[in-house]
């Protein structure tokens, strides 16, 4: 595999390992992260930042297998240019039901 390509994964397994220190002492609760701006705006980042790798990582390999990797650069464009049509409800269940899936597929890929 392409160094490039493994910087950009390793920087996509780093955004989901910084998501997921913000709940390393307390459980992950929807009405906790409502009200929690700082963190809100963490996850956001580190979404985008997960966003730009995998378009990275398209653009050197358009054939590169990466699962939902559309849609992944899609929400990063969405909460760069469309921040106020981004919805809390969109970025928990991205972090609730995407992001463990996402660390799998790519900890498979570094192997």
């Amino acid at each position: 595999m392409d160094n490039e390509i493994k910087t950009w994964l390793y920087d996509v397994l780093q955004s989901i390992r910084e998501i997921d220190s913000y709940y390393e002492d307390k459980p992950k609760r929807y009405a906790d992260y409502l009200i929690d701006t700082k963190t809100k705006r963490a996850v956001e980042r580190n979404i985008e930042i997960i966003g730009e790798a995998v378009s990275r990582i398209l653009k050197k390999d358009k054939n590169f297998k990466l699962e939902n990797a559309q849609k992944i650069i899609g929400t990063r464009n969405r909460i760069v240019h469309g921040y106020d049509k981004i919805s809390d409800e969109l970025i928990w269940s991205i972090l609730i039901n995407n992001l463990p899936k996402l660390r799998e597929e790519v900890d498979g890929l570094l192997k």
